[in-house]
């Protein structure tokens, strides 16, 4: 069996979330150390674009199987990341292809 691969990286310290009184879900808290911060800002940046946009680090928390409150970041260096991105761009280049009239 392959093993599946993520594009993301555990992250922080995530306390339980906050429900108000009917059930709802209102909030949690994830904590994250400088030494955690200062590596998603050297390792998990996304890349600039040509019209200066990009560099952003994006935080993902969600609640696991289990029950249990998490957080992740986007690694945009991952396999898993690679592989999406060049498959979207052999779709788009596909797309164009077909697209032309002649």
């Amino acid at each position: 069996m392959a093993e599946k691969k993520y594009d993301s990286e555990l992250i922080g310290y995530t306390d339980d979330p906050v429900y108000n009184d009917a059930g709802e879900l209102m909030s949690w808290r994830v904590k994250i150390p400088k030494m955690e911060l200062e590596t998603i800002l050297e390792k998990y940046l996304t890349e600039v674009n040509e019209k200066g946009q990009g560099a952003n680090a994006y935080v993902t928390l969600f609640m696991s199987r289990a029950g249990k409150a998490c957080a992740r970041v986007y690694n945009p260096n991952s396999e898993a990341a690679k592989e999406y991105r060049n498959a979207r761009k052999q779709q788009s280049t596909a797309s164009v292809a077909d697209d032309l009239p002649f």
